[in-house]
């Protein structure tokens, strides 16, 4: 006997999948094998301003400096580890030349011999994400530029995102907290950025493709559909201003007091197909209001520091390397 479902009653099948739907748990690991390689585009922006007052000479205040600077890196998977918990990825990068040299540049580049400068061939960085999330073993950073480190620092912030999600995976409208320690040497201690974040929704991604002049548009071939993941966080000064020297520091005898306060944005699409992050941006503040002396009160130096930060990470599975 044939039954046909009430208009009340097929409303009702419909919002029970659409609940199970919305209660799917998913998993944002990426799939990687040994030997495959993967290519992002990264753009990387950020303005600091110092403000001293002194009148002795301080070597460990920061410098003002101005960094616009965008690169390709391209890397290589050596090797997956399965553990039982998060895999351990061992792999390689290498910042790639574009169009006589346009790999990454910075507003205080000049040419040499009338050619811009380029990276030296064969220059490359080899590291480990550890099933923790942690960075390890990383080698060769200290032989790239110094916008190709803030660039590739930035990559692998965004790329080693899954390893520091909830492993029982997430699901759409899940919220979760997190905390990190500031990761740069400063001269106040005991800064923590404690973080909000929010699998937003799932929406159509593409990665890119690159033209010859580094125009940027959609790949070519089917879309995507990514999850987006957004985070905001504000940073917080758990030591004393009266007293908040950091350990490296007190082995200068000196003494640090003052304030550092700070916000920072994300925003990442991962594909679900993939579990590679197709895009990211990154929005960043921070200010410091500090004095640093001798522990005898001496030579007392009073600076303040306001700086911006921009960046952005682009999948890209099409560049002019790629093309005869």
């Amino acid at each position: 006997m044939r039954h046909n479902l009430s208009p009340i009653a097929g409303l009702s099948l419909l919002a029970a999948a659409t609940l199970c739907a919305a209660d799917r748990r998913v998993h944002f690991l990426p799939q990687l094998q040994p030997g495959q390689t993967i290519t992002y585009l990264i753009r990387f922006q950020s303005d600091k301003t110092v403000k001293t007052e002194s009148k002795v000479i301080a070597p460990m205040v920061p410098n003002t400096a101005q960094i616009d600077a965008h690169g390709l890196l391209r890397v290589e998977i050596l090797g997956v580890q399965q553990t039982s918990t998060m895999p351990a990825i061992h792999a390689r990068g290498q910042f790639l030349t574009l169009d006589a040299g346009g790999w990454i540049k910075g507003p205080n580049d000049k040419k040499l011999n009338g050619e811009q400068r380029v990276d030296p061939e064969g220059k490359t960085i080899e590291f480990t994400i550890s099933p923790d999330g942690s960075v390890s073993e990383v080698k060769g950073l200290d032989s790239l530029f110094p916008e190709q480190q803030q660039a590739w620092q930035q990559w692998v912030a965004r790329f080693a995102l899954a390893w520091a999600l909830p492993p029982n995976g997430m699901k759409s409208g899940e919220k979760w907290k997190s905390e990190q320690a500031e990761q740069s040497s400063t001269p106040i201690a005991g800064l923590q950025w404690a973080r909000d974040s929010i699998y937003v929704r799932d929406e159509p991604c593409q990665a890119s493709q690159l033209s010859r002049m580094g125009d940027v548009s959609p790949a070519s071939g089917p879309s995507d559909t990514c999850a987006v993941l957004l985070t905001t966080a504000k940073l917080k000064q758990n030591s004393s201003s009266k007293d908040a020297t950091p350990e490296d520091f007190k082995l200068h005898e000196l003494r640090t007091t003052g304030t550092a306060r700070g916000t920072n944005e994300i925003i990442t699409y991962v594909s679900l197909k993939s579990g590679l992050v197709v895009r990211a941006t990154e929005e960043t503040t921070q200010f410091m209001d500090v004095v640093v002396a001798k522990t005898d009160g001496s030579n007392r130096v009073h600076f303040n520091v306001d700086a911006k930060s921009h960046a952005q990470v682009l999948l890209v599975t099409e560049t002019p390397l790629n093309q005869p």
